[in-house]
């Protein structure tokens, strides 16, 4: 199981809790934990699960057994370890399917990677990173790996900062934990991170240089629906040796945010702040 087929599964899982319900249902948050441990191509067996859980093995085996009857955890043919199972890649697809800024991108992403013979990446909120809801592949034909799924680090991603410069709820949950350093360049100090926003918020674009990825560039703008929220953020993706981004790019990028905006019904671009919940 891929890393960005793992990445979905706090998806999964959320979706299945409603926001904000309390107290947490254990069993759930158990199960949960369970597939946490399991992402990234992860194969492990009861004691390593109970270890890292710190559950006695006979809990974890329950646990894992329900999981396996519904396809979400699956064993090793001829071994003793679990990994991630096939319902989560059927359920992440029907996640994905059901996301209105997903559908109404497709064709205006596209017709970006056209323009600019660029990656094109949807990005959305999830906890404290940035998921990629779609990816369009550079239209030259060459090797590609398709990222629909994967995981990026806010503060070291263009998408990332847009949507901390946007959504104030966002950046309070990225800035609460250590932001690691991916890079010699990556920047990890909130202060200075924060100092950007309100420029990215103005110009309605952002801009990473080799933050998460040697060798990798990216530039995004915010997509606002019809209340003038940010809900993601679209993004090219070009080497770094290329230098940076003509202006003619950006201004395809931004006319992609804006015309995607306006499919989601917004009024006005880019979108506003919105405020941390209380």
């Amino acid at each position: 199981m891929s890393d960005c087929q793992g990445i979905r599964i706090r998806t999964v899982v959320a979706a299945a809790v409603e926001e904000g319900a309390a107290p947490m249902i254990q069993a759930i948050d158990r199960a949960a934990k369970v597939l946490e441990l399991l992402q990234g191509s992860r194969h492990l067996g009861i004691t390593d699960l109970a270890t890292a859980l710190q559950l006695p093995p006979s809990t974890v085996h329950g646990i894992v057994s329900s999981l396996r009857e519904h396809g979400l955890v699956a064993k090793e043919r001829g071994g003793q370890r679990y990994m991630l199972g096939p319902t989560l890649l059927k359920l992440s697809s029907v996640y994905l399917d059901s996301l209105d800024v997903r559908a109404r991108s497709m064709r205006w992403t596209q017709e970006l990677a056209r323009r600019t013979g660029m990656a094109v990446r949807l990005g959305a909120p999830h906890f404290a990173e940035v998921l990629v809801i779609h990816h369009a592949l550079r239209p030259d034909d060459s090797p590609q790996m398709l990222e629909t799924g994967a995981a990026l680090p806010a503060h070291a991603s263009a998408m990332g900062k847009v949507l901390l410069a946007h959504d104030l709820g966002f950046q309070r949950a990225v800035f609460a934990e250590p932001l690691p350093s991916l890079t010699g360049d990556t920047v990890t100090d909130p202060a200075a991170l924060a100092a950007g926003l309100p420029a990215i918020a103005e110009h309605g674009y952002a801009t990473e240089v080799d933050e998460a990825v040697l060798g990798e560039s990216s530039l995004a703008s915010p997509v606002a629906d019809s209340r003038g929220d940010i809900v993601a953020a679209v993004a090219v993706v070009y080497p770094t040796a290329d230098g940076p981004a003509p202006d003619a790019v950006l201004h395809a990028l931004r006319d992609t945010a804006r015309n995607i905006s306006r499919e989601l019904g917004a009024t006005a671009w880019p979108p506003r702040i919105a405020p941390a919940d209380d």
